[in-house]
């Protein structure tokens, strides 16, 4: 078992934003049809502005609020898929014998939207880009835990949009864009645990089928309507729960 510290989160999807309402939408969860809101990047130069795609906004979303300005921090960035519409776009272009966007390859690689973060705050400490099919917060948190023992602080997001049509058969998805960042530190903060368990916890109750995601659960706990957030990776249960 290993322990960490959560300074400060946030996170957003479409139409919630705060603790509260994600709080409210969890215990009554609805569909989110509605496309994600106007994110402010104000702080960010225009050119680099124009480069986030609805991932980055998204992951920018629940980031910026949580540093200031000028703050510099080793950094985390997990996805399961990335940018796939970028990438399905970029392969149909090919597919036509059309010339392949050279602006478009550098935005579709994984670690795009974290390379943007760390240009547009000019914030040389080290950046991680993490893809996961299964157990996304769990290994994000295990690599922070790992960087803990050499930084004080480390900034973690997990952050995903829908797949395109094309894909969504093969693999699962949040149904929207959405985004949790996490300043998890050494010394401050509400402390947590992270190890494996013998069986998974009964939750109080159950979100429906697609929207019973790792990241869900995580956020559950993470707005107490959980008392912990359990993940079945690689015939392993991995249990999150407040120390």
């Amino acid at each position: 078992m290993v322990s960490f510290k959560l300074e400060s989160w946030a996170a957003l999807a479409p139409g919630l934003e705060s603790r509260e309402a994600w709080l409210s939408w969890l215990q009554n969860p609805q569909p989110i049809d509605r496309p994600l809101g106007k994110v402010s990047l104000r702080q960010f130069p225009l050119m680099l502005r124009r480069r986030f795609s609805t991932l980055g906004k998204c992951a920018m979303g629940a980031v910026l609020p949580l540093l200031n300005e000028g703050e510099k921090i080793p950094s985390i960035f997990a996805s399961r898929h990335g940018d796939t519409a970028l990438t399905l776009s970029l392969l149909e272009s090919m597919g036509r014998d059309e010339p392949m966007s050279p602006t478009g390859f550098s935005l579709a690689v994984h670690n795009a939207v974290s390379g943007l973060f760390s240009i547009a705050r000019q914030d040389l400490h080290e950046v991680t880009s993490i893809a996961a099919n299964e157990g996304l917060v769990v290994q994000t948190l295990l690599e922070a835990v790992g960087q803990l023992q050499d930084a004080e602080r480390v900034l973690c997001v997990v952050y995903d949009v829908p797949l395109p049509d094309l894909y969504s058969r093969y693999s699962e998805s949040e149904p929207f864009p959405y985004a949790i960042a996490m300043i998890i530190s050494r010394s401050e903060g509400e402390p947590f645990n992270l190890g494996p368990c013998d069986a998974l916890a009964k939750p109080i109750a159950e979100l429906p089928n697609d929207l019973n995601t790792e990241s869900l659960r995580f956020l559950r706990l993470l707005v107490g309507d959980s008392t912990v957030a359990d993940t079945e990776l690689n015939g392993v249960i991995w249990r999150i729960a407040r120390a």
